[in-house]
């Protein structure tokens, strides 16, 4: 069974992806979205404040580009391994009482789920039909606690269709 998101209280918990780009102007200035080699920066010493969502959360730009440069089987070790630890840390760091978010402009079109199993895929040149795992490297199997996030508050909108803005987990073990 799909999971959805209506309300505007997940930025502020957990782990998103989002595509949406209506929604991430709602959280952020543009210039304040940080590049993935700033957020490994930040990594080694986590600031107070963040720059979202009223300070609650924190929004990375280039997961896109991460993944395609690398071959599949160097995306899966480095999205199981390196980010994974990345967030942990940042999930570790404030308790759970801020929010992380991916930013993926490309992501409606290159993130999909296969209905009888609820796992989610990423679309890469060098992985096959299906695309690289990507629920279950960063949520590590839990894809069935992941929540679509919906941009309107209408509960009979099509899950799969234009408002369904990006993907959002309440927390990583």
């Amino acid at each position: 069974m799909v999971r959805i998101r209506h309300n505007e209280s997940w930025p502020r918990r957990g782990f998103a992806i989002l595509w949406g780009t209506d929604t991430l102007v709602e959280l952020v200035a543009p210039e304040k979205v940080i590049s993935m080699r700033q957020f490994f920066e930040m990594a080694k010493a986590w600031p107070e404040d963040l720059p979202a969502a009223d300070g609650d959360a924190l929004i990375v730009a280039g997961l896109e580009g991460c993944l395609d440069v690398l071959e599949a089987e160097d995306a899966c070790k480095w999205l199981e391994t390196d980010l994974r630890e990345a967030v942990l840390s940042f999930q570790d760091f404030y308790q759970g009482q801020a929010g992380l978010i991916l930013w993926l402009p490309s992501g409606r079109g290159r993130i999909s789920m296969k209905g009888a199993t609820e796992h989610y895929y990423w679309k890469h040149r060098a992985a096959g039909e299906d695309g690289l795992p990507i629920g279950q490297l960063l949520w590590s199997g839990a894809e069935k606690e992941v929540e679509r996030i919906m941009d309107v508050d209408d509960p009979g909108v099509d899950y799969d269709g234009k408002h369904w803005v990006g993907l959002h987990h309440p927390r990583i073990s």
